[in-house]
């Protein structure tokens, strides 16, 4: 009984030359106290100093941070298994962690992660991913990006995965949102009017999140409740 009370511990990935913090404030300021205390939230900054300007300045204060980056024509990609090392060293030093949660960068990550692990490229080290939030993602084999070596097969077969898909209507990445929604088995989705964001969720948007968050508080949990 006490098992399940405990809160699903997730690890949160945080969007492109934005940081950990943000990310956090985003989500604690448009999400219900309802949704909130049913997570243990835990966030991180991406390894990567940003290296150019990031849309959330003036907005946000920085410090922001980048999980790899990419060329142009998003087919070359940088620092991206120094970046799947640092998120496994730390889950491994600061978990054990339930699920990922990502938006946007961090959500293309998020995403990748349980694939990854079921091939034994990666995560090898730590408790098998159990359910994943992606909020405003896409897919490393998709239209818009290409796929680094580490990631070559983490979509080669639908990932077998508890996923919540959230996308926007008026988000530039919801052709690859959609994308991504078919990489899973029986995914749910949260689709919501705005753009490429953290969303606040309508009444029945709000019933899916909690229907998610139920779902998964019923299986055997790897984290503990922290106050």
């Amino acid at each position: 009984m006490m098992e399940n009370q405990k809160r699903p511990r997730i690890l949160c990935l945080h969007g492109f030359r934005t940081s950990g913090q943000i990310l956090k404030k985003s989500i604690f300021s448009r999400w219900p106290e309802t949704v909130i205390q049913k997570l243990d939230f835990v966030f991180l900054d991406g390894q990567c100093p940003a290296q150019g300007k990031s849309e959330v300045e003036g907005i946000f204060d920085p410090p922001y941070y980048e999980w790899f980056q990419v060329n142009e024509d998003y087919t070359e990609y940088s620092n991206f298994e120094e970046c799947i090392a640092y998120i496994e060293d730390y889950m491994l030093k600061n978990g054990p962690f339930d699920g990922v949660l990502g938006f946007s960068q961090g959500a293309i990550l998020a995403a990748a992660l349980p694939g990854m692990q079921a091939q034994r490229v990666a995560l090898e080290k730590i408790s098998k991913i159990k359910f994943v939030i992606l909020i405003s993602g896409a897919i490393l084999r998709g239209v818009k990006y290409g796929r680094p070596k580490l990631a070559s097969h983490a979509f080669s077969k639908p990932i077998d995965c508890p996923s919540l898909h959230i996308i926007g209507e008026k988000d530039f990445l919801k052709p690859e949102s959609i994308i991504l929604l078919e990489a899973f088995v029986n995914p749910v989705l949260i689709h919501h009017p705005k753009g490429h964001e953290i969303p606040r969720l309508d009444e029945k948007n709000l019933g899916t999140m909690l229907s998610f968050i139920d779902a998964i508080q019923g299986m055997p949990s790897y984290g503990h409740c922290r106050l």
